[in-house]
């Protein structure tokens, strides 16, 4: 883990050979999950953060770039008590983070307590972070776990014909809040899913849900990500079993493609979506991968959801920056109007916040292949820009049909049966 924990115990100051060393600098705190499931993930999102201070000389705001980095577990627990640290102990003028569902939506409860600290997510996916009484400071620049399943249920119903699937995803909110998003696109296009099941995080026995898995299905849909995804991957196909298999954003991210084992071969011909393809020829995303890559000193590598969350991140933070030329006074007033009112040219595409500062942007369906050269790859199929936090339905319609649960949402309801 590149001795990212060493960097918890104190200020790791990421001055850049170039840029001058400030009379002040700008301390930023950077909650991410180096513990747990989301371990590899969460040192690629590091990684990324140092991409992007770089490739800003380590300047923002004319002042010199300064970070501490508070690793978590993705327990809402452990995610507050660093938080807590990092604003009352390290002092940090805001905070970049977290990286998982519930963290997220512990993180917005937090900041309401500190409303002079702007708390920019990392990755976090839950719903309910921003729409849920959101803080007024916290800002998120990633699309929410619902936005990326956006396009995938139509995409199988319409391109594969998968019209009947059961799922089985991670029992907490990311995993509530992703399925939603598929379901919501997947029971529109007249789709019907038999039967759910959830798995608490970080399983590793998958056994007994296997075994009760519908035989009568064109689909499962599988909605776990890093060694969970790994764990029930190989064990599937251990078993024996071969439905077709429809991926949740985590399920194909890079840290599950490159398992090794009976997951790759039950991974191939899986369909996914969420916030970026890596085939993607758009000049930007090819910029930004090749200095990824150059960064790594690896021409093959893929960046993770994890990694590419962090970035745009990052960017968001100095570009508001140096638009406000480091200006935080005032309980950061300039700042958080900078935030809000972004129009972020990220390799992603254009971000841009509403007005619960949650981002609207494009999402992506890949499908799962194998490469010339026998490794796995996710390649480009479809692409939904503008996809709002609503997913298409107004305000009222998707909070009559309830926040992401086990039971939300109502499949029949959504294909009006």
């Amino acid at each position: 883990m590149r001795k990212w924990l060493v960097a918890s115990v104190s200020a790791a100051a990421l001055v850049l050979p170039g840029a001058a060393l400030a009379q002040d600098s700008i301390k930023i705190g950077v909650l991410v999950a180096l513990e747990g499931a989301f371990a590899a993930g969460g040192s690629d999102a590091v990684r990324n953060i140092e991409l992007a201070i770089s490739e800003a000389g380590g300047m923002a705001g004319g002042k010199a770039i300064e970070t501490v980095i508070a690793p978590t577990d993705t327990t809402p627990d452990t995610t507050i008590r660093q938080a807590r640290k990092l604003v009352e102990q390290d002092g940090v003028d805001f905070v970049v983070g977290p990286l998982s569902g519930s963290e997220g939506i512990a993180i917005r409860d937090f900041a309401k307590t500190v409303p002079d600290k702007v708390f920019i997510n990392g990755i976090s996916g839950a719903l309910e972070m921003t729409w849920v009484d959101p803080a007024p400071n916290v800002y998120r620049f990633n699309l929410d776990g619902a936005q990326w399943g956006q396009g995938l249920g139509s995409y199988v119903v319409n391109e594969k014909g998968w019209t009947k699937v059961a799922s089985i995803a991670a029992d907490y909110s990311f995993g509530y809040t992703n399925f939603l998003g598929f379901a919501v696109d997947f029971c529109r296009a007249g789709g019907e899913i038999v039967e759910r099941f959830w798995v608490p995080l970080g399983s590793s026995d998958f056994g007994g849900v296997i075994a009760q898995m519908p035989d009568d299905v064109d689909a499962i849909y599988l909605g776990m990500g890093g060694t969970d995804a790994i764990n029930f991957l190989n064990q599937y196909d251990q078993a024996g079993a071969d439905t077709n298999l429809i991926g949740g954003t985590i399920m194909a991210d890079a840290t599950v493609l490159t398992s090794r084992g009976r997951a790759k071969e039950a991974l191939v011909g899986t369909p996914t979506s969420g916030a970026f393809a890596p085939d993607n020829p758009d000049p930007a995303w090819q910029e930004y991968l090749a200095k990824y890559r150059a960064f790594e000193g690896d021409e093959a590598k893929v960046p993770s959801l994890f990694g590419v969350g962090y970035h745009v991140a990052m960017l968001a933070a100095i570009q508001a920056l140096n638009e406000v030329e480091g200006d935080l006074s005032n309980g950061q007033e300039k700042f958080k109007a900078a935030l809000a009112g972004l129009e972020l040219a990220s390799p992603l595409g254009t971000i841009t916040l509403n007005e619960n500062r949650q981002a609207t942007g494009s999402v992506f369906v890949t499908e799962v292949v194998e490469g010339s050269d026998g490794n796995l790859e996710a390649v480009f199929k479809a692409r939904q820009d503008g996809v709002t936090q609503t997913l298409g339905l107004t305000a009222d319609e998707f909070r009559a049909m309830g926040l992401p649960s086990r039971d939300t949402p109502d499949c029949d309801a959504l294909r009006g049966g």
